[in-house]
């Protein structure tokens, strides 16, 4: 009995922390491979650290959501900036590319990695106002 209440005390705590879990919105649009590793090393410090990130890729960066993305390897951990972005989103982070990235570049839908989307504009105005939300750009 005692053991059940321990276990479920602490599934009881684990689904509180995670409701509570702070939620972070990341715009990168930087052309600059640097720039956006850091916003996609910093994005999975976050997460582990218990945020709920949802990554918005806009610009040049926008590639990054591009099925074969390739790009500049990054030291030290010899990874790009869309490996780093693939992380995180097996990791839980959300991703889309803002909603002028498609239409302007010639790309389909179909050509975007699994789970990332076109924003659609009414719902990211909202997430970027919450102000429970804290917004990083890049």
């Amino acid at each position: 009995m005692k053991k059940n209440l321990i276990s479920l005390a602490c599934a009881f705590g684990f689904s509180l922390a995670h409701a509570d879990a702070q939620q972070l919105t990341v715009i990168v649009n930087s052309a600059s491979t640097m720039t956006q590793g850091i916003a996609m090393v910093l994005t999975t410090q976050m997460q582990v650290q218990g945020s709920q990130v949802h990554v918005l890729l806009c610009d040049k960066a926008a590639d990054m959501a591009l099925k074969g993305a390739t790009g500049e390897v990054l030291k030290p951990n010899n990874v790009t900036p869309s490996q780093m972005l693939d992380g995180a989103m097996k990791k839980g982070a959300t991703a889309s590319v803002c909603a002028l990235y498609l239409p302007n570049t010639g790309h389909t839908p179909d050509q975007l990695k699994d789970g990332i989307t076109a924003a659609k504009p009414d719902a990211m105005g909202k997430a970027v106002m919450d102000t429970q939300r804290k917004v990083m750009v890049f």
